[in-house]
Formats: C-alpha cells, structure tokens, sequence
C-alpha cells in the first residue's frame, strides 16, 4: 500500500474515530489541508524508503512512542511487522483502530504496549529498526534512552528519527516564549501511578543530535539526512502543493543557512557502532 493510499484510507478512518481529529486535523481548517498533507506524506514516504522499499525481509521494529500508531498500521498494511510503546492517553484509541484497517490488512502485524522504556527495556539484540518520530525530544535522560536502544538494536542495527529542527529561528522563539529555558520537566503518569522525566519540546539542532548519538556509539549517516516544510501554510494558498514540495526538496539538497535554519522538520538515521 502506497502512503498516498493510505493516505486516503486515513481519512475516511476519521470520520469513524472523531477523537483523532483534534490530533490529524485534515478535516478541519480546509485552507492547511494541502500542508498538512504534503507534511504527513513526506514523513511516511521516508518510513516507506528505509523500512518498506529499502528493508530487509521480516524486519523486527520498534516503535518508541508510536502514538496512534498510525506509522505501525501502515506498515503492517505493507505486510510489515513491528511492536509499538507509547505513554499516551489515547492508548485505548490505539486498540479501536484495528477494526477499521483489518479490512485492508492483517492488523495482527501491530502489537502495542502502554510503558515507560525506562521501566521494561527491551532484551539485548532484539531489533533491527527503532522508530523515534516526534519522540525523541521527549526522552530524558536522552543519554540513558541511546544507550538502552543501543542495546537493544542488533549489529548493524538502526535508528529511524522524525524530529523537529532544533535550528529553525522560528519554532526557537515560539518554544522560547511557551517554556523558556525549562527544557525537561517531571510529569505524573496516572496509568503508571509514579512521576515520569520528560523533555519539554527539548528540540535540537542536526549538530547536537549529532554529538549525542556519536557519545552513545552511534553514527548518523549523512545520506539519510532530509530537511522538510519548509514553506508555511499561508504559502499553500497561493501556490499548487506539489510545486512547493518540489521546490522544499530541491532547497534541502543544498547545505546552506535556508536548510539549517528555516526548515521545521529533521528526518535521520543513525547505525548501531560496536
């Protein structure tokens, strides 16, 4: 199944489960619907390029913070299995989805579990992929969270990351005004029953990411980098949607100050070193 497929197949799912709107907001404001759209493919077409075009056979994933699990259903409509961990509220949500996708795929692919991966790490060697989207920034102490992935991955294991880009100037000062400097915070999980460390939006730039992962035995290959939205959503309604995807694409293949600073979202990954 193609993520444009998918896609569409998503949409008509929201109009069952009216609880996920508020989250994928496709049926709402109609003068984003073309940015958010070109947003939420570019990120499953890079999940499609590492993990359903370019995989190995019956690969063992993880999903760290999977969310809805919208990534984890769409890989098993491609025949993909993988286990995904979240901490959200919506994980009853999660469950009701099979539902409505077990008429396009076999839905049993995706397996979830409500923890905290700092309670219950994974055995040693037990995954060939690890899926951090829109988590990473979240994990504290990040330090403890790449070294429990380290061991968790097998040789040559890898991490796929879905981030935000630290370095956008916009999306700084926005964070800036909302948390200032109040970067990690401590939460209480009702479902846990015990207070949880949680980054607070802790984005980070390419460099700091970087740094980190090269500390805890990893490398990020640089061919895997890709920089996206770049245009903002007022500019979708003055110009045709796949001309701006075209152009962002062409502005992210260029090192520069465009592509560090004004891009919001960091896509990356980075293998498991000895």
């Amino acid at each position: 199944m193609s993520p444009e497929q998918f896609f569409d197949l998503l949409l008509k799912e929201l109009e069952v489960h009216t609880e996920m709107q508020p989250y994928y907001k496709f049926l709402g404001n109609q003068s984003s619907w073309h940015f958010r759209r070109n947003y939420f493919l570019q990120r499953l077409r890079y999940i499609q390029k590492y993990l359903v075009a370019g995989g190995k056979p019956d690969p063992k994933i993880w999903d760290c913070g999977c969310g809805y699990g919208t990534t984890c259903l769409y890989l098993a409509m491609n025949g993909i299995s993988s286990h995904g961990t979240t901490l959200e509220f919506y994980y009853e949500t999660v469950q009701k989805r099979r539902e409505y996708w077990s008429r396009y795929g076999d839905t049993s692919l995706f397996t979830c579990s409500y923890e905290n991966l700092f309670d219950n790490a994974p055995a040693a060697n037990s995954y060939d992929w690890i899926i951090v989207q829109d988590t990473l920034h979240h994990l504290e102490p990040i330090n403890d969270a790449l070294q429990i992935f380290h061991n968790a991955l097998r040789p040559g294991g890898r991490i796929l990351s879905i981030e935000e880009n630290g370095s956008n100037i916009i999306q700084r000062a926005k964070l800036y005004k909302y948390r200032g400097n109040k970067r990690i915070i401590s939460i209480w999980d009702e479902k846990l029953q015990k207070e949880i460390l949680i980054g607070n939006e802790n984005i980070r730039s390419l460099a700091a990411w970087r740094q980190l992962f090269v500390a805890n035995h990893f490398a990020i290959a640089d061919s895997s980098v890709q920089y996206v939205r770049y245009y903002l959503p007022v500019t979708y309604r003055f110009a045709d949607a796949e001309k701006l995807l075209q152009q962002e694409e062409e502005i992210q293949s260029t090192p520069g100050v465009r592509r560090e600073y004004l891009f919001f979202g960091l896509n990356f990954v980075a293998e498991k070193r000895p």
